[in-house]
This record gives C-alpha cells, structure tokens and sequence, in this order.
C-alpha cells in the first residue's frame, strides 16, 4: 500500500504530513525552521526514515512559502499553492466547512468555501500585526512563554484594549498600560483581541463569514485566540486536532489523488545530501531578476526567481 508525503514550509515552520491510501495520517512532524527551511525539512526526513522506506513513498507534494525550493529539493510531484492545501485539508476534516481561519507565524489567511468548492480567499500584506509573530513578539516583551499565552488570556477576569493596527503601536501601548497598573493577564487577553480587530479588520474585511468555521494554523494553540474569536464573531470555532499541520496533511492528499503511483520523490535519504543556496542579480537584460541557485550535491544546481525561464530552463527535471 502507497504513502503519500505532504510538506508545508513557511517562514515559523515546517510541517510534514505522511497519509495512506485511505488519506489517514500516519506521522507528522512539526519542526521550527529557525532561519533554515532546507534544514528544517532535512530533519523532518531524517526522522521519517527511521520509520519508513523511501520506496512506500508513492507520491509528494509540497506547500508554503518555501514550496518552490523545498519541491527542487526533494524531488516533489506536486507543487500547490497554501490556499488550496488548507482547502482540502479543511474539507477532509469537516466536509460541511464554509469558512477557513488560518492564522501562522508570518501569514494569515481567509478560505471562503461553498459546497466544498473554494469560492473567495484572502492573504494578509506585509504587515505582521494580523498574524502569530504579534503575539510572539509581545510575549516576548512580557517575559511570558508564547505557549503559556493561551492560559493567562483565559485567566482573565477582564481585557486591556490595546492598539493592534501595529506591532509597533502595539508595544507602546502595551507598556503604557503595564506601567498604569493593568495585569499581565488581562493585557494578554487584551492582545488577543487586537490580534482578532486586526484580523477581521483587513484580512476577513467584507468576506461573508458562515458557519461552520475552522480555525487552522500553528495560533489555533492559543485557546485565547479562539475564545477572541468566538467573542467577536458570535458563532463557534472549530479547532481540528491537527490544527498546526493541515497544510502539509492538505497537499499529501493532494499528492495522492494525481501522482497515482508514479512518483518523482528522490528519497528520504535526501537528508543525507549537502544542499545550499545563493541569490544573485541577473543583469544579461532591465528585468534585474534576483535569483535563487540551490546547490545538492557536488554538481547539481536548480534557479528560481527568474522572471523569463533562462534560469529555470537551466534547472535539470527531477
């Protein structure tokens, strides 16, 4: 019988997600990038290896941010954007879902779904205030470990409003409040509901919110940021148990319902491949692209970040 391996790399993490053929999930793993997705993801097949062969590998995909270097890397079959992975996941776990809350470390993100089809969606900018590095960064300032947030928001008997347009704003306005005399617990639940303002305010501004909702992403952890939620929206929140992997369980399913067997995947012991990359400008005409050389091996080289195919036209198929 086939697996299949879903990964999800973004800017906080990266996920691995393996299924069977019956698309019930066998392993995960949820690692911190630390700067280093290639080496993030590396480990993450260290430890799949010790569990599994490479040859019931059936079919990979890959997501997030990082999906495009993660995909040259391992040799995926499927490449797919973050917004239908956490689609598919979403329905796999709730088949009636009609909205999708994902809040990670660097982005966040509203699926509108309808019948199962996704009908409207939504990113946040360049601006962290709608996502989890807000409250990172804020937990941070007040000493307190981001994983004890959830408990100390709910502890408290009342909330301190604090600006959340700005992570910046934020601080200052926090601190003020602090030296005023408020408590930590109620600054932090204070802080969850800035996070909710900012998220409904830009991300979700004008898309229709039904129920059922889930809320996905490494932040669904925080019991505070749930309890926000179903404060500010009157309607209940649904956590599913792999809240911090959908993404990587998402396009593992994805992964299995188009490779069909026929796999491209280099192996888990992939890991065991020195891999490093480099950017440089390409000044042959005015586009100025900078791109991304991904080196394996001795020789093997990949390009990403061209903007007419010279580079990529020079990355060997998997």
């Amino acid at each position: 019988m086939g697996l299949y391996l879903g990964i999800d790399t973004g800017s906080v993490s990266a996920n691995l997600a393996l299924i069977d053929e019956d698309e019930d999930l066998l392993d995960s793993l949820y690692l911190r990038t630390n700067g280093d997705p290639i080496g993030a993801v590396k480990c993450g097949l260290a430890d799949l290896s010790n569990k599994f062969s490479s040859g019931s590998i059936s079919g990979v995909g890959v997501t997030g941010s990082a999906r495009e270097l993660i995909g040259i890397l391992v040799g995926a079959d499927i490449v797919k954007n973050e917004i239908t992975a956490h689609a598919i996941a979403a329905i796999k776990a709730l088949p009636e879902v009609k909205t999708v809350i994902e809040i990670g470390g660097q982005d966040s993100k509203i699926i509108v779904i309808r019948n199962g089809v996704v009908v409207d969606f939504a990113m946040n900018t360049v601006c962290a205030a709608g996502t989890g590095s807000f409250l990172d960064h804020q937990a941070e300032r007040l000493g307190i470990a981001i994983e004890r947030f959830g408990d100390c928001a709910l502890r408290a008997k009342s909330s301190v409003r604090i600006a959340g347009r700005c992570t910046v704003f934020a601080e200052s306005d926090m601190i003020h409040k602090t030296a005023t005399g408020s408590g930590k617990d109620e600054i932090i639940k204070g802080l969850c509901e800035a996070l909710t303002r900012n998220y409904l305010g830009n991300v979700a501004k004008g898309k229709e919110i039904l129920s059922p909702i889930l809320f996905q992403g490494g932040v669904a952890a925080n019991a505070g940021m749930k309890v926000a939620l179903h404060e500010a929206l009157k309607q209940e929140i649904i956590v599913p148990g792999n809240f911090a992997i959908m993404g990587a369980i998402g396009v593992a399913i994805i992964a299995k319902n188009r490779t069909k067997g026929r796999t491209k995947f280099k192996g888990l012991d992939v890991f065991e491949t020195p891999a490093a990359t480099r950017s440089f400008d390409c000044s042959d005409c005015s586009n100025g692209c900078e791109v991304i050389e991904l080196r394996t091996g001795k020789e093997d080289r990949a390009y990403l970040g061209g903007r007419c195919g010279k580079w990529e036209s020079l990355t060997p198929d998997p």
